[in-house]
């Protein structure tokens, strides 16, 4: 069969009376015994669900202003909760089956593992809760969809101030942040609203769930079953020890070579005094140019990457009213992933592509698990695998910057990998005490914020930004607002990733292989089993962090 094109995947609208009489026949397939038959109908229901799921909030993110698409959000967010208690009752029945064996050599140990953790979080009673939540992290996207930003003569969204950011010229970088910031003051009222709501409204669900408080359930709801808040507490010792002094004498080094007297937050962004390496061109171009990279890398990543371009699996343009940022989502029913971005011209398109395309390629090398709760991993774990990718990008870099910014590029974004680490430890800090004192008021959660940047992020000069001087920093973060607890994944996955860059510069085929067959895995593992498999260490492990980054600081040449 011939791998559809994405304009071919199409999946009917559910309803809930069609959920409910399709959980029925499953139940009934179980009445009779035949729970291999129950488990098969189930993962095809599941399929069609999160396809049609997937689909609905992909072409929402294309356009934020189409009312029929805002419309068909609407209708998921309304019905996830009446699906999400099917499901829940189906797990609790399964888990129930006093032939416990019989049902885990049909669904697999760990997938128990995952629905005892689902079980735990989700009850009849938090359903508004839930439909709530979602409608107002839509309101969330919509209004930063909305900005529209002038500079330089021309109205712009956040995205397409990126070239302006990262501008050769100080005092360009400086407007840009200057237009950015007020655009969030002038919605600071409603941005501080959205998330006062958001928090209390998810401690109320985690104490209707028996919880005292969100965290456990966020964590729960990461399916974080082999590591929690004290393991992560450490990690982020570990970035605040090893990483925070390596980044400021970085940012040291950067403003010395530049002649400045001070470093500006404005002036973070340009890491190479020679102006940050771009694309070699355009969408189009680097689309292009993608082909031979991904050719001269591995040639099972090769024959992803076109099956994707040629089938239409990539959005990649910004446009007015498509929602900022970049994701690879995935439709069950055809095994092949799709992912979002806003290129800007800047070397974040680079960066943004190759990290969505790991996910993209690890969804495709994984299509072949045996049921749906494998076909991605935890979150942290899915983040190795993109951000993996950004790293055994090294050596075919050159097709996307051109030979001469090759070498510029790799040491960009070895110093970006770096720098991240000590914000993305901040934001979860943040979120651990934002949720420890969840009637704290937003001007106590400005304060918290600024007392942990202070921590992790010393060397933040904010200026004249006003926004940024009192605390609002974290308020741009989208993950902070929809995805809560998640960020911390991301730095989770660099400390592997980054083992993953130690590897392919002594044995680049070996590297790649171990990354192919990671990605094969899926989700079929926790995350520290999965790390284990790959011959990684994870990054809870005393010493992971520390050797990956001495490695990086010899090679960036900073004792």
């Amino acid at each position: 069969m011939d791998t559809p094109r994405f304009q071919d995947i199409k999946e009917p609208r559910p309803t809930q009376e069609g959920l409910t009489a399709a959980y029925a026949g499953i139940n009934a397939a179980l009445d009779r015994g035949d729970r291999a038959a129950a488990l098969a109908n189930w993962d095809a229901l599941r399929r069609r669900y999160e396809t049609w799921s997937s689909l609905v909030h992909l072409h929402f993110a294309q356009d934020t202003a189409d009312a029929v698409a805002k419309a068909e959000r609407d209708y998921a967010d309304a019905l996830a909760p009446e699906a999400a208690e099917l499901e829940t009752a189906l797990k609790r029945r399964l888990l129930a089956d006093p032939d416990r064996a019989a049902l885990a050599s049909l669904a697999g140990d760990h997938a128990l593992r995952l629905w005892e953790t689902d079980i735990t979080i989700f009850d009849p009673a938090i359903k508004a809760d839930l439909e709530e939540e979602a409608r107002l992290s839509a309101r969330y996207t919509e209004l930063l969809a909305s900005a529209k930003l002038e500079i330089d003569g021309k109205v712009l969204n956040l995205a397409g101030l990126g070239p302006y950011a990262q501008s050769n010229d100080r005092e360009t970088r400086h407007q840009a942040e200057q237009v950015r910031w007020r655009f969030f003051a002038a919605n600071a009222t409603v941005l501080d609203d959205l998330y006062d709501q958001l928090v209390k409204l998810r401690h109320r669900m985690a104490r209707t769930l028996g919880f005292d408080s969100y965290t456990p359930v966020a964590y729960r709801h990461l399916h974080r079953v082999d590591y929690g808040p004290d393991d992560v507490a450490r990690y982020r010792d570990q970035v605040l020890r090893h990483v925070v002094p390596l980044v400021g004498k970085l940012l040291e080094q950067r403003r010395a070579a530049n002649g400045w007297d001070r470093l500006r937050f404005w002036d973070e962004a340009l890491v190479d005094p020679a102006g940050n390496p771009k694309p070699i061109g355009d969408h189009d171009v680097l689309v292009d140019r993608a082909q031979a990279m991904f050719d001269g890398m591995d040639g099972r990543l090769a024959a992803f990457y076109r099956l994707m371009r040629n089938g239409g699996f990539m959005d990649l343009k910004n446009r007015p009213s498509k929602a900022g940022g970049g994701f690879c989502t995935s439709f069950p029913t055809a095994g092949v992933p799709f992912i979002f971005a806003n290129f800007n011209g800047t070397h974040d398109d680079i960066g943004v592509f190759t990290h969505e395309m790991g996910h993209a390629f690890q969804n495709w090398e994984s299509r072949h698990q045996p049921g749906v709760d494998y076909l991605w991993p935890t979150m942290e774990a899915a983040e190795i695998n993109s951000m993996g990718l950004e790293f055994l990008s090294y050596p075919g870099i050159g097709h996307l910057v051109g030979d001469a910014a090759a070498d510029r590029f790799r040491r960009m974004h070895l110093i970006d990998a770096l720098a991240f680490l000590p914000y993305g430890v901040c934001v979860d800090h943040f979120q651990h005490e934002v949720y420890a004192n969840p009637t704290a008021s937003p001007t106590e959660r400005h304060a918290m914020w600024q007392r942990l940047e202070a921590m992790y992020l010393p060397w933040a000069d904010y200026g004249d930004l006003d926004f940024l001087l009192k605390g609002g920093r974290w308020q741009a973060k989208p993950h902070i607002y929809g995805s809560p607890f998640y960020y911390i994944d991301y730095t989770l996955a660099q400390c592997c990733a980054m083992q993953f860059w130690v590897r392919s510069r002594q044995d680049y085929p070996a590297a790649m292989d171990a990354y192919v067959q990671l990605c094969r895995r899926g989700g079929s593992a926790p995350f520290q089993d999965l790390v284990r498999s790959a011959g990684l260490v994870s990054p809870f492990a005393d010493g992971a962090l520390e050797g990956v980054v001495q490695e990086a600081a010899a090679v960036l040449g900073v004792a």
